[in-house]
């Protein structure tokens, strides 16, 4: 008779473990320099806010996202529209001219040193006596910091990325890039426990978008994308797609999307700032088309390539 192994049991992270991670952590604050809080630049491993801080408090802030290439912010008119839009629908006076965010955040690249890499940058409504109701005359917090980013290789572009579908349990705002993002972490994190990337969003039967992407579907050579709306949020990497496929004549259309038609795509591509365009080979666990990223999505990636090319030199703005 064959003794039985006494079962392993999960005891969690050890003291050990939880003291070595906060050490990593400490280093990696550390090595990101520089970051800019409320008017001044000082060491990462230096900068505080207060706990009275709404955006700690409420999540009661808005922020942006940029990609840097070849040391140039890409697109940041249109990341400073979104962040006015953004501030506008909130009730939150933006804190600075685009022409002071704009030098604000070239420093910030200008010390970090690499050529690829993005910059945050986060405003809310400040400290304050905790209440639900806007303060009077609170001084909003700014906060911006530049990180390193390894943005995706045309070799882990052409392996294709997992996604499982869920259910949209987001707000009905979700075109305010709001900082309160707990529901787009648990969707995230669903995805990450069933060993994929990303979760496609659904609402009422219809797709609305990723938990921090846009989605594309192609149907028969045409890229079809769910249109902008009070649901998704307005992605700059999205928009250049659609003007993408415009400049080269790639047939791109604005519609609902229904959820069925996901398993009948024969393509499926996530958009981001970070992400830049990516494709999906498995849904839920089923094959995309072919199970390889197909023609379209390398159409519109080499000319994204293109364009993101032309910008580092200068030809593009």
């Amino acid at each position: 008779m064959t003794a039985t192994k006494p079962q392993q049991h999960n005891k969690g992270p050890t003291r050990e473990d939880s003291a070595g991670s906060r050490r990593q952590q400490a280093i990696e604050i550390a090595a990101m320099g520089t970051v800019y809080l409320n008017g001044e630049f000082v060491a990462a491993e230096a900068a505080s806010i207060s706990p009275m801080d709404r955006g700690f408090i409420f999540g009661d802030g808005i922020y942006e996202v940029v990609p840097v290439f070849g040391g140039r912010l890409f697109r940041p008119g249109q990341h400073l529209q979104r962040l006015r839009n953004s501030l506008g629908a909130i009730g939150l006076e933006n804190p600075l001219t685009d022409s002071q965010w704009a030098s604000v955040l070239q420093r910030l690249v200008d010390d970090a040193g690499t050529d690829d890499q993005y910059v945050y940058l986060q405003v809310t409504r400040g400290v304050a006596p905790r209440n639900h109701a806007f303060p009077d005359n609170a001084r909003p917090t700014v906060f911006a910091y530049a990180q390193r980013m390894n943005y995706a290789t045309a070799t882990s572009a052409a392996t294709g990325i997992a996604v499982i579908t869920a259910e949209d349990i987001r707000w009905r705002r979700c075109d305010i890039k709001s900082t309160a993002l707990l529901a787009a972490v648990m969707l995230r994190q669903q995805a990450a426990e069933s060993g994929a990337d990303e979760a496609i969003l659904v609402r009422d039967g219809l797709v609305t978008e990723g938990a921090a992407s846009n989605v594309f579907l192609v149907r028969d050579d045409t890229v079809v994308t769910p249109p902008k709306g009070p649901l998704i949020l307005a992605g700059i990497t999205r928009d250049l797609v659609l003007e993408l496929a415009q400049q080269h004549d790639m047939a791109l259309i604005e519609r609902a999307v229904k959820e069925n038609e996901l398993a009948t795509a024969h393509e499926i591509w996530i958009a981001s700032s970070t992400n830049e365009i990516k494709p999906i080979i498995r849904i839920d666990g089923a094959t995309v088309g072919s199970g390889e990223p197909g023609p379209v999505f390398a159409r519109m990636y080499q000319h994204y390539q293109d364009y993101k090319r032309a910008f580092c030199e200068g030809r593009v703005d």
